[in-house]
């Protein structure tokens, strides 16, 4: 009987202790692993990361910065920096987080794209607004780390070509999934 009640304190103390919910510092890391744009453009393959540092109040802070290469455009890159604001809902076992966030997006191109010196993107297209809502499932995988999937739904309708060129409006808004890990303390 005693050795029961001894195993289900251990099993639960651990259980808790392991979730993000009763940390008192939780600190994640993750990667972009998949961009999809809702519209004519099409990823070749994501890189960056995904900082989060969460408070014991269960409320964060988070940066992304990524970029984005475009399969039809060989060197153009799509670069996206986003500040967020997230809250993680007390649920012992495993860890949703429920986040916003506000940035911006770039076009990068490699000088000479057009035979000139200069890169092109940078002289045609203007920097543009994004904001993002986000979400993330984390499971506990030792008593201080948590594995998890996000998933980010991103708006970026703001980028402009300069008025010399037009001024163009163009959509990258799209989702990005990620996979990163947490520690707790």
């Amino acid at each position: 009987m005693k050795r029961n009640i001894l195993t289900a304190f251990a099993t639960t103390s651990l259980l808790f202790y392991s979730s993000q919910a009763f940390a008192l510092i939780s600190v994640s890391a993750g990667v972009p692993f998949s961009h999809s744009f809702s519209k004519d453009y099409k990823s070749d393959g994501t890189s960056g990361y995904f900082l989060a540092v969460e408070l014991p109040v269960l409320v964060g802070v988070g940066i992304d910065k990524y970029k984005t290469k475009d399969k039809e455009t060989p060197g153009m890159k799509i670069e996206t920096s986003m500040y967020n604001i997230f809250y993680t809902l007390p649920i012992p076992i495993i860890n949703l987080t429920l986040g916003l966030g506000m940035g911006e997006t770039e076009l990068t191109c490699p000088a000479g794209t057009l035979g000139s010196g200069t890169p092109v993107c940078s002289t045609i297209y203007d920097k543009g607004s994004a904001s993002q809502w986000y979400t993330s499932v984390g499971m506990p995988i030792l008593p201080f780390f948590d594995l998890h999937l996000s998933y980010r739904s991103v708006t970026a309708k703001k980028m402009k070509t300069k008025e010399a060129y037009g001024g163009e409006t163009l959509d990258f808004s799209g989702s990005v999934m990620g996979l990163g890990i947490g520690f707790n303390f």
